[in-house]
């Protein structure tokens, strides 16, 4: 077993007339979507050919894909097999957006891949490490569409344009929403041209969502993977219809792509979720489900700016600061109900499980070392609600 960067090793040489696309080659290019095309792939409606991969290569800016150092050997690794292989090197990159709005606190990014054999897929980014894309994140808790979601219909729309005949679409964590959302909520012309979504690991909707959208009519096309320990994939998901793929790592840090396990060349497929897990996402949603609208607001906005009283504006300075910040963090805490509260302790413990295990090496070693600042600090903030 391995991962995609072992698969594109292995199976790299095959073409996809040789070996049809499948749900680990999605996974490939939804983590590809990560890497930071800014002002090196055109734009929608920006009259400028597709960029090849080979371009890229040669790009003077080309280290600039590498933005985000939390992925950088792995990201490096996937390009490097991608362009190395028959399977993706003739691929090109085009209608490129990364928006990020804090006055809407909106976190969006797309970017529409010519295949070599000339199909088109329209991936949409996940959450990257800025705090306003977890806020983002929290949002679609909502029962109203948050901007990203809007944006996701409107891009997939204008990208269709550009597209000839049938399309995949898909993305990893809220990009696996997006990817579903807009499929949902398009016009009927594009739906009736998608083959498959793909929603690797991406939260659901409640279900006001689905019921205003096509869901019906997309539903056997949505192709959903999760790892065994999913929290994000498994947040307002009770549909049932979903893959559980085995992960190389434990806990929260399955969220990773880079840890998905394969199986010769399709993912190794579990049985179901740890039964632990499962529990914690089951209550979790319920609920969710049980607030009312203006308490899920309530408790999305206490939760930001107890994250922001920490004084950072990313998820990893977040998580090796945190602790510096703790009596401005413990004061907002005071401020709200204990059941509140304690869902949002809860949520400080799995980002930091997230994001520390997949942290830049020089942030990776100072959360090690702050491990025991961080429990002590929680345990502080738990004894909030238990006097």
């Amino acid at each position: 077993m391995g991962t995609i960067l072992d698969y594109l090793k292995e199976y790299g040489d095959y073409t996809l007339e040789e070996k049809p696309f499948s749900e680990v080659d999605s996974l490939v290019l939804c983590q590809f979507a990560y890497l930071k095309f800014d002002d090196l792939a055109p734009a929608p409606g920006e009259d400028k050919p597709a960029v090849s991969l080979s371009e890229l290569k040669s790009h003077a800016e080309y280290d600039r894909l590498y933005a985000d150092e939390r992925y950088r050997e792995d990201n490096t690794a996937l390009f490097t097999g991608m362009y190395h292989s028959k399977r993706f090197h003739g691929t090109t990159i085009y209608n490129y957006v990364n928006l990020i709005d804090l006055a809407t606190e909106t976190q969006f990014s797309a970017v529409t891949f010519r295949l070599p054999n000339g199909v088109c897929y329209v991936a949409y980014r996940g959450t990257d490490e800025t705090i306003v894309g977890w806020k983002e994140d929290l949002n679609l808790a909502f029962s109203e569409p948050v901007e990203g979601q809007r944006m996701s219909v409107d891009y997939l729309n204008r990208a269709a344009e550009s597209i000839t005949g049938h399309f995949y679409v898909g993305g990893h964590s809220k990009g696996g929403n997006f990817a579903t959302y807009a499929c949902m909520n398009c016009d009927e012309k594009v739906r009736s041209r998608i083959m498959t979504i793909y929603d690797h690991d991406g939260p659901g909707f409640r279900p006001e969502v689905t019921a205003r959208g096509a869901y019906d009519e997309i539903a056997d096309r949505i192709h959903k993977t999760i790892p065994r320990s999913s929290l994000v994939g498994m947040l307002l998901y009770s549909d049932g219809a979903y893959q559980v793929v085995e992960s190389k790592t434990i806990g929260l840090a399955q969220h990773n792509p880079y840890t998905w396990l394969i199986r010769d060349d399709h993912f190794q497929i579990v049985n179901e979720l740890y039964a632990g897990r499962k529990f914690m996402d089951e209550a979790l949603n319920r609920w969710i489900l049980s607030l009312t609208q203006e308490q899920m607001h309530i408790f999305v906005d206490t939760f930001y700016q107890v994250v922001l009283a920490s004084e950072t504006d990313n998820l990893i300075d977040f998580t090796a600061n945190w602790f510096q910040s703790i009596q401005k963090i413990g004061a907002a805490l005071k401020e709200i109900d204990p059941q509140t509260g304690k869902a949002i302790i809860q949520i400080m413990r799995s980002l930091f499980e997230i994001t520390s295990l997949n942290a830049k090496e020089k942030v990776k070693s100072r959360t090690e070392l702050q491990k025991e600042k961080f429990d002590e600090g929680i345990l502080q903030l738990e004894q909030l609600f238990t006097k």
